[in-house]
């Protein structure tokens, strides 16, 4: 294609969008609504997903020893721990720590119970690199104490049931998400399309006369590609820089509530910018395939 008929093309596509004003407002705004609750929806999948992951990561395993447990079979346990490949982290709470942390935690000087008196076991937190190995993880554990008199450890636990429930409640938030996003995908490419082409239906005399007068069908689809193309970036780009501003404002606003809970909302740069990007991408590929579907009906004449 030379570059004059190209150049020919981009500003025929052009003013074509000001020549059909209020198609091209139906248009946009249809496409604009339509990603916008799209990406809206992206960025609370992603949060979701972000914060489901941070609710498993804090799982852990607690391992509780034996009052009388020796310092070298302490210290012998430990490394069996921190040796399983499933396991990230163990870090050893001594009856000490674990009676200061119970303090803080009830209010209560507890007087009395220092030193000798101190009715609280040696432990361990034991951190798994993924949570729902935290069952298998927890009998490993326990199985330290086969073949050994006394038994080195007294309890291990998890919270079973609690864990369970959780690994239950964001499976099901992540299968409902994912499925209503494409849902919600599918739904706004055919109104955009089918917008798309109620504004080329509009000038389909405008095609029958180019076509009756010697155009080829390249020369006729060309305008419509860029017009379709421009009416998809624009539809699109308003609701990504809505979304962008309005994420911010979220992080503002909400971060500090959610940090009381120990959560985090997704980082602003792994998930506006990444979430812009597919809304753009979505637009364009809209708009040209809504063009080029209608505009070939009328090429055929």
């Amino acid at each position: 294609m030379k570059i004059s008929t190209l150049r020919r093309h981009l500003r025929e596509g052009s003013r074509s969008l000001y020549r059909n004003g209020w198609m091209t407002f139906a248009s946009i705004s249809s496409i604009s609504i339509s990603l916008f609750i799209l990406g809206l929806f992206l960025i609370l999948g992603i949060n979701v997903n972000h914060m489901s992951k941070q609710i498993e990561d804090q799982v852990t395993i607690q391992a509780f020893l034996q009052l009388e447990t020796p310092q070298d079979v302490r210290q012998e346990i430990q490394k069996k721990i921190e040796a399983m490949p499933e396991v990230r982290k163990v870090v050893f709470i001594s009856k000490e720590e674990a009676l200061e942390e119970m303090r803080e935690t009830m209010g209560d000087p507890l007087e009395g119970l220092d030193g000798e008196n101190n009715p609280l076991p040696d432990g361990f937190d034991i951190e798994v690199k993924d949570p729902r190995n935290v069952q298998s993880v927890t009998d490993q554990i326990l199985s330290l104490n086969e073949g050994r008199e006394p038994k080195p450890l007294e309890q291990v636990k998890y919270g079973k049931d609690t864990i369970d429930a959780l690994f239950k409640v964001t499976s099901i938030v992540r299968t409902i998400g994912l499925a209503f996003v494409i849902a919600l995908v599918f739904t706004s490419m055919f109104l955009i399309s089918n917008t798309i082409k109620l504004t080329i239906l509009a000038r389909n005399r405008e095609i029958k006369i180019m076509k009756l007068v010697g155009a080829t069908n390249g020369f006729i689809r060309w305008p419509f590609f860029i017009e379709g193309a421009l009416i998809g970036f624009q539809g699109a780009l308003i609701p990504a820089a809505l979304l962008t501003y309005g994420y911010h404002l979220m992080l503002e606003f909400l971060q500090p509530g959610l940090v009381t809970v120990m959560l985090k909302m997704a980082p602003f740069e792994s998930t506006v910018y990444p979430v812009a990007g597919v809304l753009m991408l979505i637009g364009l590929a809209i708009g040209i395939w809504g063009s080029t579907l209608s505009v070939r009906k009328f090429l055929k004449v």
